[in-house]
């Protein structure tokens, strides 16, 4: 990740290589050993036929017509019907009707979906309780994997076509992610395990995956996990105590309330903190990173940077970082958030009871713990960082020095014997100063040992 690409950035030294695995290695085994053990190995499967079925189907024709007005209800009044109405004529592609048209009724309601002819879309298929025979199709929705498979490919093929090599390791590392948390953290939380402790560990797991497997096997990239994983156990642990002193009970949205009514054994307290967990994760990546790259590179164009040096130009950078980062964690949980924001400042209430309402207060905490959690993640990366690479130059620094520095200028006998006198200390026996045009073998040049 280096500047220079001409070489290679220089590797740690073995004492330094070791510590690290014995670090590093011991938190990835405790880690499989823990999600192994919180594994939902008897996960029970989705209920089979609480949802109707669902199927293909292309829009062939659409016949809209006035709505005619409900009974004793008077056109024009709240209660009228709104439309449209009329019928949308469909061809199932799939299913036992595939091939058939079908009419159904043209969607009317909030957020019902327009259509056309040559629509693609997805049929939901009613079925009479009285008459289990007798069966009625609705449109459900736009079909959308053609769309967003064309939009997928543009963006693998923009990372690949920008990155290259470190572009498809991204891809994958981010694959890799999405099957963890559909494999583990989403089915772990559903079975009944601590939803913090499942979080925690799948966060983990990632990390390792995608670290490891996006910017290589070294000991920049290994900082940076360890410098991710403390921070992510301080994320949990403030995230714990936050929530306790605001007594935030995890039903601050609809979302929650709703999954409470299927699901009612998952704790959303503990789904709350884990959200923050996951949350945290993908900017803690880039902070870690970005600070043991910053120190690399640092230390790789000026070699004479002492360590404390190191830690606080690199700082410098983390805390420009920083400050733009707390800004994109606010208006990213914002965004996610618009619709209920923009309900809640309709709401008649004092704008001290909005803030401290369930949903605006969880929101907050959601973005304070977050960022308490990214601003440790500086020092601690950056600290560390700085050990490893001043450790690396202590001990290759002078071999590399010797193997670039140029051969001595041959001198005559005399010219030597005078010089060896001069490096002679008070017996005669310690060279004190090279003379110019020699090597020297005894100067220390690294001022952070």
């Amino acid at each position: 990740m280096g500047a220079d690409h001409t070489r290679p950035a220089p590797s740690a030294p073995p004492r330094v290589r070791r510590i690290l695995v014995a670090t590093v290695v011991p938190l990835f085994v405790a880690t499989l050993i823990a999600a192994l053990v919180l594994w939902p190995w008897d996960a029970p499967d989705p209920a089979a036929g609480t949802e109707p079925p669902r199927y293909h189907g292309t829009v062939t024709r659409v016949v809209t017509e006035p709505c005619p007005p409900a009974p004793e209800v008077p056109e024009g009044s709240p209660d009228a019907p709104r439309g449209p109405c009329g019928t949308v004529t469909v061809r199932v592609e799939d299913g036992p009707d595939a091939g058939q048209q079908v009419q159904t009724p043209v969607p009317a309601g909030p957020g019902a979906p327009t259509v056309a002819v040559d629509d693609e879309i997805i049929l939901v298929e009613l079925i009479d309780p009285a008459d289990p025979t007798a069966s009625s199709y609705n449109i459900a929705e736009h079909q959308r994997g053609k769309p967003l498979i064309w939009l997928v490919a543009l963006f693998a093929a923009a990372i690949v076509a920008f990155g290259r090599w470190r572009g498809l390791a991204a891809l994958a590392g981010l694959a890799a992610s999405f099957a963890i948390l559909l494999t583990f953290v989403l089915p772990g939380i559903g079975a009944g395990s601590p939803p913090l402790l499942v979080a925690v560990v799948g966060a983990a797991l990632i990390m390792f995956v995608v670290l490891y497997l996006t910017h290589g096997v070294t000991a920049q990239t290994s900082v940076a996990v360890l410098g991710t994983l403390g921070s992510l156990v301080l994320t949990g642990v403030l995230g714990t105590i936050a929530t306790a002193a605001t007594h935030l009970t995890g039903f601050g949205s609809e979302d929650a309330t709703t999954l409470s009514m299927y699901q009612a054994d998952v704790d959303l307290h503990g789904l709350l903190l884990a959200g923050i967990i996951i949350g945290s994760l993908g900017v803690l990546d880039d902070v870690t990173v970005t600070q043991a790259a910053t120190v690399t590179e640092l230390a790789h164009a000026n070699p004479g940077l002492s360590r404390r040096q190191l830690y606080r130009a690199a700082t410098r950078v983390g805390r420009a970082h920083i400050a733009s980062t707390v800004n994109t964690i606010v208006l990213a949980y914002a965004g996610a958030s618009l619709p209920v924001l923009l309900l809640l400042t309709a709401d008649s209430r004092a704008v001290t009871q909005l803030l401290t309402s369930e949903f605006l207060a969880q929101e907050i905490v959601r973005s304070a713990v977050a960022t308490l959690g990214l601003i440790a993640a500086v020092p601690l990366t950056t600290g560390l960082a700085a050990l490893v690479t001043t450790a690396g130059r202590r001990a290759g620094e002078s071999t590399d020095r010797e193997a670039a520095a140029p051969a001595p200028t041959p001198r005559p006998a005399a010219d030597r014997s005078e010089a060896l006198e001069a490096l002679s200390g008070p017996r005669g026996d310690t060279p004190s100063a090279a003379p110019a045009g020699w090597p020297d073998q005894n100067r220390r040049t690294d001022t952070a040992w």
